[in-house]
């Protein structure tokens, strides 16, 4: 591939733009200043710096975004920063892959709610994780207003209905891990179904966390607002 060409596919600009950083000795690969343009390289694995940052090429891009409270989960936000900013502009720049350039958040978490959010611009990954037939488990931690009973517990594992489907919804597991701190198992992505469940319950959500996703745990050393790639093994412990 050629160099210009693999730094557009990374989300380094135009091609004129990418062809520029190179002949201006702002590209090194290898350790090498590189000034050639049309240079002919070996794309997977490459490690490279644009501008002093260093890059890696992923082709197509799989990260994992530790979300913090009060972002959204939006290209446009209405009333909260959008969780995009926290990504590096390559990332919101890659070639538009489908209708929308750069990664797309997997599904959504709401502004208040925090953990694991897996963000990529593989349109057929989107639509697996996205779809009930897969049924991936996503784990979330909650916080709640009134002390848990094995009352409540029971039930939510039983099921509860929803006001938009007659059809009980049920937890694919459920935990009193504390008084107020229930850890909760759902395969389904209903509108702020970990919220209805508990209100249908009789208890109310304090605070909300994902930590994982199928067997992907939020890496305790990822902080609030920062980034990773994901590796093959993470891949893997999602999609099985």
């Amino acid at each position: 591939m050629r160099l210009e060409d693999l730094l557009y596919s990374q989300g380094f600009g135009t091609r004129r733009v990418c062809a520029g950083l190179v002949q201006q000795g702002l590209v090194t690969v290898g350790g090498e200043p590189v000034t050639d343009a049309g240079l002919d390289v070996q794309p997977e694995g490459l490690h490279f710096t644009v501008q002093g940052k260093a890059w890696e090429y992923h082709a197509p891009a799989y990260v994992m975004l530790h979300k913090p409270a009060g972002t959204e989960c939006s290209q446009k936000p209405s009333t909260w920063p959008s969780i995009y900013t926290l990504l590096p502009a390559p990332l919101r720049q890659r070639p538009q892959k489908g209708p929308v350039q750069g990664v797309q958040a997997v599904g959504r978490l709401d502004q208040d709610t925090t953990g694991l959010l897996l963000l990529t611009d593989d349109g057929k990954f989107i639509h697996r994780m996205s779809s009930p037939r897969h049924h991936v488990p996503k784990v979330y931690e909650v916080t709640v207003k009134h002390p848990l009973d094995d009352r409540q517990v029971q039930r939510l594992l039983q099921g509860v209905v929803l006001d938009d489907d007659p059809k009980p919804v049920a937890a694919a597991a459920c935990e009193a891990v504390a008084d107020h701190h229930l850890r909760l198992t759902l395969t389904e992505g209903k509108y702020h179904q970990v919220k209805r469940m508990v209100a249908a319950v009789g208890n109310r959500v304090e605070g909300l966390h994902r930590s994982r996703i199928g067997g992907l745990a939020l890496p305790a050393d990822l902080p609030p607002g920062q980034w990773r790639w994901l590796s093959a093994a993470d891949l893997a412990s999602i999609t099985g």
